[in-house]
């Protein structure tokens, strides 16, 4: 009596099987996964809960597109960034969750195809299967740094592909799109009559030195028809507000032939609430400075984390962006070996790559936002255990 569209597996991993009983034993397990902000230690300023003291928040407006202060907030946030984003192109959701949902409504039927990066985040085949979708990979290839394979790619697409999802910078991988490849893709996806969507969640989290060729957001793209996805969650360190947008690209006439489509997707659910699209201005204000601490905190880890691991057995692949790095370690053991060895051996947790679609062995994946003081230590011993 239910639903095919989702796998209904509730069998647990070995992983987290062996996490929940040690949490049932009690035992201190140092966290070097942990991606939630407001459980990292970080200092919220109490302007964020002063944003929501605002009497208008009491009077209900509908708007499918979402609030225009809440949008134009949006559009001040891309032109902080040097990014010209007109209101008109920009749709408000609760996350971008809804936001690939809506994405997927509006540019797939039943069956159609979308091409996802492999290694990347695990939602996609969740979302995609709530449509009705088939999702398809195209692979991130390493060679001292990240780049897709474009070829790949492009023999991925058949006459049910859709849409090409990118994640820039991607998770876990942490690289960013590049301009050439941007230009490679923007002509397939004109040619081919396809969509882009970028996920640029973690797009201020930049590591390393300034390089000229990553592209940090899609909103300037004219060429094919696109969609830039961000919120809250990550630009300013508040998941639990959920606000979200999705800002539209491309040729005139299709950019706004689909925006009008979104509004009625939109219309149907107006899901974006009323208190959090009035403070939304004020929030990515407050946002600024737990961003701050964000990129302190991830940059310096990095730092921490590439001096330990120097000249030892584990290694950290090339990373650009975002919260978390990918640890190549020894093929002496599985990389599930290797994160349930250092978690009841060592009490250390970390994500093992098939998480993520890693293609090979063996790779763990550690959150860059962890404490200080819990990262030093976990990855002293995860040097000790290699």
């Amino acid at each position: 009596m239910f639903s095919s569209r989702i796998h209904w597996d509730s069998q647990t991993n070995r992983l987290t099987r062996a996490l929940e009983a040690m949490r049932r034993d009690g035992a201190r397990i140092l966290d070097l996964t942990e991606s939630n902000p407001t459980r990292a230690g970080l200092a919220y300023p109490p302007e964020i809960v002063r944003a929501f003291d605002d009497p208008r928040m009491l009077v209900y407006e509908p708007s499918p597109a979402g609030a225009a202060e809440a949008r134009q907030a949006v559009a001040s946030y891309y032109a902080a960034r040097g990014a010209r984003v007109e209101i008109e192109r920009i749709l408000l959701t609760a996350s971008t969750s809804e936001a690939y949902a809506w994405l997927f409504k509006l540019l797939t039927n039943a069956g159609d195809h979308v091409l996802v990066p492999r290694p990347s985040y695990p939602l996609f085949e969740f979302l995609a299967n709530l449509e009705s979708v088939e999702v398809r990979q195209y692979p991130l290839v390493y060679h001292g740094g990240w780049a897709i394979d474009l070829d790949s790619l492009a023999a991925a697409v058949s006459e049910r592909t859709r849409a090409v999802v990118l994640v820039n910078p991607n998770n876990p991988t942490g690289s960013y799109v590049k301009r050439a490849e941007l230009q490679a893709l923007s002509s397939l996806c004109a040619q081919r009559r396809i969509a882009l969507i970028s996920d640029e969640v973690f797009s201020d989290y930049a590591l390393g030195s300034p390089d000229a060729e990553r592209v940090a957001t899609l909103v300037g793209v004219e060429e094919c028809l696109a969609f830039s996805m961000s919120g809250l969650s990550k630009v300013a360190g508040l998941p639990q507000m959920k606000l979200g947008w999705i800002v539209a690209s491309g040729p005139p006439k299709l950019r706004a032939e689909a925006l009008e489509k979104l509004e009625w997707i939109a219309d149907t659910y107006l899901s974006v609430g009323a208190p959090v699209a009035r403070a939304a201005a004020r929030l990515l204000a407050s946002g600024e400075s737990v961003q701050r601490q964000i990129r302190e905190r991830t940059a310096g880890n990095l730092a921490v984390a590439r001096e330990m691991l120097a000249g030892s057995a584990a290694n950290i692949l090339a990373v650009e962006g975002g919260w978390y790095i990918a640890v190549r370690m020894p093929r002496i053991r599985g990389e599930e070996d290797w994160a349930i060895q250092l978690l009841t051996r060592d009490g250390v947790l970390t994500q093992p790559g098939f998480f993520y679609d890693f293609e090979s062995e063996a790779f763990l994946i550690v959150s860059l936002l962890t404490a200080p003081e819990v990262f030093r230590e976990g990855i002293a011993r995860l040097k000790r255990a290699v």
